[in-house]
């Protein structure tokens, strides 16, 4: 058996009944009844994952995949490819927008180069190149189907060092020039929606680059007629490296039982990737923001993800992911620590009929 075919057999539902007693705590704190609203639903859907609700996250981490994608030759990208790489080594030394915010939420980022087309240097970088780069998919399949798989065992294979490390909590992150473009494709091909309506401007493109960036996609669905029933088969032939590795990590983190966040509109379109493979994956993913692209929120609504911030981020990288987890922090302040109506000798509150 695979690693893939392993970890998909490993995935189960979410233990329902851990969850129904971190509701009982809650509603027995001395507060209004599910007056914390996505904070309390959080803290139950992380009792559920682990299995307890002593709910306990441990150290928390922020995975950021990073890959290039061939289909920046057809124009669909403001920047050069080369600035992959330079951020991916500036991941490693903190001089990006996650390592900082990461570091003030209390959590480590792991820049993995999984698919950069030139060799990076850094210390922290975890070495895992599987191709320099993704073909061009508007000429045929960005990857092969065994590149695809293993990229996703990739990220499994991460959580799971991870998770004996002592790690409870899971961000999920990206750098890849080009990367909004094979997520429009994947969202696209599964929820059966043309590209134009799921395609956005990454990061910053023209009027005229947004139309290059949308005939990409048509061209690429239209050549490589991706399955939508066969989900590394999107991947590989209108994915990339970075997605089919942030896969990985959602169904990694469904079999080691850690909850993941996924950060915006690429870290969703890996999360709706992982979905189609296994539909209880869902059950341990968090949501964090709702992307400024145009997919972000479909995509969340698919899968039935509640995003906690509206901030109109678009950055990527893992930012929304470690800006929600101090708003974890602060519901588990709560839920371990508040007194109880009984301990007041106050009436509880009665659910309203």
């Amino acid at each position: 058996m695979s690693i893939l075919e392993e970890t998909l057999a490993a995935i189960v539902p979410a233990d329902q009944a851990a969850m129904d007693a971190a509701w009982q705590r809650w509603d027995s704190i001395a507060k209004p009844l599910r007056s914390l609203g996505l904070l309390e639903e959080s803290v139950v859907r992380i009792a559920g994952i682990t299995g307890t609700p002593a709910v306990k996250l441990g150290k928390r981490a922020v995975i950021a995949m990073c890959a290039d994608n061939g289909v920046v030759a057809q124009g669909v990208t403001q920047t050069g490819q080369e600035v992959t790489a330079i951020v991916t080594e500036n991941m490693s030394t903190g001089d990006t927008s996650v390592c900082r915010m990461a570091a003030a939420a209390g959590a480590d980022v792991i820049p993995v180069d999984i698919g950069v087309a030139r060799p990076v240097v850094g210390e922290r970088i975890r070495q895992y190149n599987i191709r320099r780069g993704t073909a061009d998919m508007t000429q045929g399949p960005a990857m092969t189907r065994e590149e695809a798989v293993k990229a996703v065992e990739t990220g499994i294979q991460l959580v799971r060092e991870l998770k004996d490390k002592g790690y409870g909590l899971i961000g999920t992150g990206e750098m890849g020039i080009g990367n909004t473009t094979t997520s429009s494709a994947l969202v696209s091909v599964f929820l059966n929606c043309p590209p134009e309506k799921v395609t956005g401007r990454g990061a910053g493109l023209s009027s005229a680059g947004l139309e290059r960036k949308i005939k990409a996609i048509e061209t690429a669905i239209q050549l490589n007629q991706p399955d939508p029933a066969d989900p590394i088969d999107v991947l590989s032939k209108v994915g990339g490296l970075d997605l089919a590795g942030l896969c990985g990590v959602f169904l990694g983190g469904a079999a080691c039982r850690i909850p993941v966040l996924v950060d915006g509109f690429i870290s969703s379109a890996a999360a709706l990737t992982a979905a189609r493979l296994c539909p209880n994956a869902v059950d341990y993913m968090l949501g964090s923001h709702a992307s400024n692209e145009p997919a972000g929120r479909m995509v969340l609504e698919d899968l039935g993800l509640k995003p906690f911030l509206y901030a109109n981020m678009c950055l990527g990288e893992g930012t929304g992911a470690a800006a929600v987890m101090p708003l974890l922090d602060m519901a588990l302040a709560v839920y371990d620590g508040m007194t109880t109506f009984a301990d007041e000798q106050i009436e509880a509150y009665q659910p309203l009929t």
